[in-house]
């Protein structure tokens, strides 16, 4: 037997030994979670068995309060426990089917060789000590990701552990049977790394915590940075390396912070669905997630028609081309910008003195308080107070006003018309009502006046209530109005404005008057509400990860900044697939500049996703795409496919979908220009083919053959694409150069692409030996 079988041997029979642990873990969690389901039965069934409910006095009522928070509390901790146990006992299936992946001995200085086994979770033996596995995120795994054979150290709390690597070496194990060992060097294997970058892509993204490269791990472990900044190109890991972080975070400071601190923008929700599943696999909880444009329709849907990104870029690429373009471009530029924050903080303080606008509080049809009188109490205050405490303080007199007309109201006599009417059961409940305020005096109960005067008070108040909420809620301001008047003449023109902001304004205010705000106005109005009513901010969330970061306008960035002023920012994205309409000429708030200089910026320039042959033929579709690495990962050169008539892109496509489907590929894309072009390719070839339309954002990802444009399916991954137009005219300029390799560097192991005419456009800048 060879040193290398002997060697082989004992790994095998090392993980028999580690998986005979998990099995022992596994049924005492099962044990532990049967006795805790019992003990859930019980509490649910005698519940109220063990509460004293008593309302008769004060004392008793907070007495039963506290009886019942406490029940519910001891349940609560207990369905907690239950779903721990859980995600453990998925956590070991797991680990049961690979133990580990990695392998390294260390000697510390001064102290005796250990062989340290690295994989998703930590593992101790049966007498709890000694680690069979450690974490990868634990301070001794990240030499593991970080050094080759040779010196080498480790940070811990207590310090830095200094020592040297003997062997590093990695293993592919199945069902428990080791299948693949190799010693490697500083990164990560080539062959591990081979074995999964040329697995089938899934409707779901898969964890990398096996295949971490060295600077991966410097963006995951980062703990210093209060910004950091990861520009990745296409299929560099950025997105897997944010998650991994996210795990990282969780269990470096387990004890200090839990899941719910944590916050993903991400670019749609057809993307949250794709990255959900990376944190549950890991055995942590899930963060929370959201996408921008959730935030701003829960906050304007009900006032306002709004625009979605996508729909403002389908809008802008239908456009492009038209000669009508440029006016609006030239508003979302200015409109998405730190100079239109700078303005809008100009535009409050002239509000301080005047041009505020209030809306007349009416009821039952009647201005009871004139929107003049609230703008004199307005400016009555003193103006060197900010505007979210002066706001207040005209509500808070609003409120006093009400009750002289609740008072008013009570003395007419609609109160005692609507008390003739009321039924039987809502008469009961008022009096009910009052007996337990102590509002009724049962001496009095016969007492016609007294009883009549109830019933008022409380219609009264009833119909009031409505009125009373929208002033909690700041509606006595005319918010519209408010930001009309920032595009009033009225409002000095500043140097930062650009040349056409007559027409500019003259627009935004017919679209405001019309209940609809584009992308470009929303933000922005949102911030002059909030510096109004002084919303208040979030101080929970710890850490923001800010995804598709390029897709984030610098106005959006600032607003987030300040809506979670507690938290660290991970902002992760590539400028070369900045498609949206505010970005312009490169510029995102990926780029250092825009923060001052206060971030930390790291690169990502190597290419994991594609195969070698797919990563440089898209490397030629950027202007500066030589720094782009590909991996050593080989497959088909990509194929272009001239077409010319309609029936023949028909035939085309469905021949080559077919082929790529008899190829084994599972999520195979039909990348459009537009939404309509994806209509016109659905139309075309999609009942033939049984493929799906993604017609919008909120569609969740799957597997099979998808019909989409190419801005619902950035930051997800294909096994082939077709890119169904490669030299339509859109696709011509230094935008279009960014939506055609956005396009094509989705694919995995096959890229085809159609076009009718290849000369004078992108693709005859593309070396020939690089493509069929």
């Amino acid at each position: 037997m060879t040193h290398v079988d002997n060697e082989w041997d004992v790994e095998q029979q090392r993980i028999a030994e580690v998986r005979k642990v998990i099995e022992a873990k596994k049924n005492q969690l099962l044990r532990s979670a049967d006795s805790l389901k019992g003990d859930i039965i019980d509490l649910r069934k005698k519940f109220w068995d063990d509460v004293t409910v008593n309302f008769d006095e004060v004392d008793d009522a907070v007495e039963t309060y506290a009886s019942i928070k406490q029940q519910s509390e001891l349940l609560s901790e207990r369905e907690r426990s239950h779903g721990q146990y859980y995600r453990s006992k998925k956590l070991l299936d797991r680990m049961e089917d690979s133990p580990y992946f990695g392998r390294i001995d260390f000697t510390e200085d001064g102290v005796a060789k250990e062989a340290i086994y690295i994989g998703i979770s930590s593992l101790m033996n049966k007498a709890e000590d000694h680690f069979l596995v450690y974490d990868w995120r634990a301070p001794v795994s990240s030499m593991y990701y970080d050094f080759e054979p040779g010196s080498a150290y480790y940070e811990t709390p207590e310090g830095t552990i200094e020592g040297a690597i003997d062997l590093k070496r990695q293993f592919v194990t199945e069902n428990g049977m080791l299948k693949g060992m190799f010693n490697t060097g500083i990164t990560i294997g080539d062959s591990l790394l081979q074995k999964v970058l040329g697995d089938q892509a899934s409707s779901q993204m898969k964890s990398i915590v096996a295949t971490i490269q060295k600077e991966q791990n410097a963006i995951i472990r980062n703990e210093s940075s209060q910004l950091l900044l990861v520009q990745g190109v296409a299929g560099s890991g950025k997105t897997s390396a944010a998650m991994q972080r996210v795990a990282y975070l969780l269990y470096r400071y387990r004890k200090q912070m839990n899941a719910d601190q944590i916050l993903l923008f991400s670019p749609n929700q057809m993307f949250s669905s794709y990255v959900a599943s990376v944190l549950p696999e890991l055995g942590e909880e899930p963060m929370q997630q959201s996408t921008f444009q959730e935030y701003v329709s829960k906050r304007l849907d009900d006032e306002f028609d709004l625009q979605t990104p996508f729909e403002q870029l389908e809008s802008s690429l239908a456009a492009k081309g038209s000669g009508e373009e440029s006016h609006e471009k030239e508003a979302v530029d200015f409109k998405s910008s730190a100079s239109f924050k700078m303005m809008i903080d100009n535009y409050l303080k002239q509000l301080s003195t005047h041009g505020m606008r209030f809306r007349n509080v009416k009821f039952r049809g009647e201005v009871r308080i004139p929107a003049e009188r609230i703008e004199e109490f307005f400016y009555q205050l003193d103006s060197a107070m900010s505007m979210a405490n002066k706001v207040d303080l005209v509500k808070d007199w609003l409120f006093n006003q009400l009750k002289h007309v609740e008072r008013e109201e009570r003395a007419k006599d609609w109160p005692e018309e609507e008390a003739a009417l009321l039924s039987k059961e809502d008469y009961l409940k008022a009096f009910q009502k009052l007996e337990q305020n102590h509002n009724f005096n049962e001496e009095t109960f016969n007492d016609f006046e007294k009883e009549e005067k109830l019933l008022k008070k409380i219609i009264v108040r009833r119909r009031m209530a409505s009125l009373r909420k929208k002033i909690a809620n700041y509606k006595f301001i005319q918010m519209e109005k408010v930001y009309e008047g920032l595009f009033n003449e009225s409002f000095p023109q500043v140097k930062m404005q650009p040349k056409s902001w007559s027409q500019i304004s003259q627009h935004t205010i017919q679209n405001v008057q019309k209940r609809y705000l584009p992308v470009e106005d929303q933000t922005p109005y949102l911030y002059l509400q909030d510096q109004l009513e002084g919303r208040k901010v979030n101080t929970s969330i710890r850490y923001v990860f800010m995804d598709e970061a390029q897709d984030y306008s610098v106005f959006q960035y600032l607003y987030i900044k300040e809506m979670f002023p507690s938290a660290q920012f991970t902002l992760l994205g590539d400028k070369h697939q900045a498609i949206y309409t505010h970005n312009l000429g490169g510029m995102t708030i990926l780029d250092k500049q825009v923060h001052n200089g206060e971030a930390k910026k790291m690169e990502l320039s190597r290419s994991y996703r594609s195969t070698r042959p797919i990563v440089e033929f898209t490397k030629h579709l950027l202007v500066d795409g030589a720094s782009i690495e590909a991996f050593n990962r080989d497959g088909h050169l990509p194929r272009l496919w001239k077409v010319t008539e309609l029936e023949e892109v028909k035939e085309r496509i469905i021949e080559v979908i077919q082929d790529r489907q008899r190829e084994g590929h599972e999520t195979i894309a039909i990348l459009c220009y537009t939404l309509e072009e994806s209509k016109q390719a659905y139309q075309l070839v999609g009942k033939q083919l049984s493929a799906t339309l993604i017609y919008k954002e909120t569609q969740p990802f799957q597997s099979g053959v998808l019909i989409l444009p190419v801005y619902f399916a950035k930051g997800i991954e294909f096994d082939s694409v077709l890119v169904y137009n490669a030299t339509r005219q859109g696709y011509q300029d230094d935008e279009g150069r960014l939506m055609l390799y956005t396009a094509c560097t989705r694919a995995m192991h096959e890229l085809d692409v159609l076009y009718n005419e290849k000369e004078n456009s992108i693709l005859s800048e593309i070396p020939k030996g690089l493509y069929i």
